[in-house]
């Protein structure tokens, strides 16, 4: 009966989706894939079935990549024509749960699920705790609002993409989101109740100061690296072990120097001190990236020396190598160079000298579109574009909200009368446009579906067709696929994504 239970259990895990691309007869992961598969080891989460997904009809996907999959998880191969529809809607990697109704696609998104399954199934890893960082946000943003996800999730994995495939044109030009990175890791950082720690550096460099050599050089006894005491204080975090100099009260004369006169905190990871998800998505692109570079244009490595530096001291980092080896990951750690000066305008860096990284990475975004139909309307007709007004197809048309179950109602959430009054109205003017136009088959998606206020309205009013849910913010969807399930819903899917992510085909589009 035991044996049954588990083995149901097992049947009910969520599906990880994973790209494998198939080049010159050979099969290969992508970036994305990679930093999945590494997440996972170092969490040892074996809370997933893993599909390979490839167009290749070739059987021995699994077999050929064996040395990049950890032995723990479960993995198959299956092919794009197979996969669910709603995982055939997205870009991989992705996520079906339990139900088959919810799917999780992009990478951020993906990666803080499998930690939190990871945190669910034993709540004791406090190390893949730290990994969502300060208030569990780290990569929460989507890469549309946050610029530093954009360059974690898309921007450095697609120029070390680009750059494998010609790695010989580095010599003329480094990567902008590289470029980025390394200046990112020069900024000062400020992290959460850091005086003591700026107080433990203001007393280490005093001690610094006292034991010089008569000829002013530093015993060679001292630790060498300026930011060794952050590296402790970080890795300390990591530990079961609390960091004992934590403990200790510092002397008078360091109690009363003034905050603003600190020594600056110096980057130690990614996000500054401590080790987090963006960490892992950087390892396995920058470990790919570094090695290539000293294959092809080893010279260029010189202008990368605090990326090299953080290249190493992540490797420091308990679990880091034992997750790496378990994913066929060779670190090994280059020649740090020294600190080298601002590049010289015949350096290949030089390149963007006029203006910073992230400045020139702000001028190739398009800019921000401006929402609301005033600013629409102008747009249009600055571009010849004179929009025509119709009537309301159905004036006095409404939804009987009487009748309908207490879970449509916007009432039942939580919102002021005020507001629920006016979300009705809204939802009785998309309903009514929507029933003009769908057909029985149809798909209509709800982008921004929220908690799903309209989305399960249709779902309700429109049995025939089919209704996806689309929102980045899990809290969210989740909620709304509750209300789904209390309401019997089968016609309706949810995917908790953000747009770019979104790729299938539909009939009728929904934002409101």
């Amino acid at each position: 009966m035991n044996e049954t239970a588990n083995m149901k259990s097992q049947e009910k895990r969520p599906i990880l989706y994973l790209e494998v691309c198939h080049e010159n007869g050979e099969h290969r992961l992508p970036l994305h894939t990679s930093v999945v598969l590494f997440l996972l080891s170092y969490c040892e989460c074996k809370s997933f079935k893993v599909f390979l997904v490839s167009s290749s009809t070739k059987s021995d996907t699994c077999e050929s990549l064996k040395d990049h999959l950890p032995e723990f998880l479960e993995v198959s191969h299956v092919g794009l024509e197979c996969l669910p529809p709603l995982v055939r809607s997205c870009r991989l990697p992705s996520v079906l749960d339990e139900t088959g109704r919810l799917c999780r696609a992009g990478l951020a998104v993906v990666l803080r699920h499998i930690i939190n399954r990871t945190l669910e199934a034993d709540s004791s890893r406090n190390d893949v705790l730290a990994l969502l960082g300060f208030k569990k946000t780290c990569l929460k943003a989507c890469a549309e609002v946050s610029k530093w996800t954009r360059l974690c999730e898309l921007g450095i994995p697609s120029s070390v993409e680009e750059h494998l495939r010609n790695p010989t044109s580095v010599e003329t030009q480094l990567p902008l989101p590289i470029l980025t990175l390394e200046q990112r890791l020069s900024e000062p950082v400020k992290v959460h109740n850091d005086d003591k720690i700026r107080r433990q550096k203001l007393k280490q460099q005093k001690q610094n100061q006292t034991t010089k050599s008569p000829a002013g050089t530093l015993d060679s006894n001292l630790p060498q690296s300026n930011d060794r005491l952050e590296l402790d204080a970080a890795l300390a975090k990591l530990s079961v072990d609390a960091d004992p100099r934590a403990a200790t009260r510092e002397s008078s004369d360091i109690r009363k120097v003034k905050t603003t006169e600190l020594p600056p905190l110096e980057h130690v990871f990614a996000e500054g001190l401590y080790f987090t998800l963006t960490d892992v998505v950087l390892l396995p692109c920058i470990h790919q990236y570094l090695n290539s570079l000293q294959t092809h244009s080893e010279k260029v490595l010189d202008h990368l020396p605090r990326l090299l530096r953080w290249y190493s001291r992540v490797q420091e980092v308990p679990g880091v190598q034992r997750a790496a080896n378990a994913c066929g990951i060779t670190l090994s750690p280059p020649q740090t160079p020294p600190q080298s000066p601002p590049p010289r305008p015949s350096d290949p860096a030089a390149e963007h000298s006029s203006t910073s990284p992230l400045e020139c990475e702000e001028t190739c975004q398009q800019l921000p579109f401006v929402g609301g139909p005033r600013p629409t309307l102008t747009k249009l007709k600055e571009n010849g574009i004179e929009a025509v007004f119709f009537p309301h197809p159905c004036p006095s048309w409404t939804l009987p909200w009487e009748q309908l179950p207490e879970a449509i109602n916007p009432t039942e959430g939580k919102m002021s009368d005020v507001r629920a009054q006016r979300k009705r109205q809204q939802l009785n003017n998309l309903v009514a446009m929507v029933t003009e136009l769908a057909q029985p088959g149809n798909t209509i998606v709800d982008f921004c579906s929220g908690t799903g206020h309209v989305g399960i309205v249709l779902a309700h009013a429109l049995p025939d067709c089919q209704v996806i849910l689309i929102e980045n913010k899990e809290e969210s969807l989740v909620r709304a696929q509750s209300r789904g399930a209390e309401l019997g819903l089968h016609n309706i899917g949810f995917i908790q994504a953000n747009l770019d992510y979104f790729t299938g085909p539909f009939h009728i589009g929904i934002q409101k």
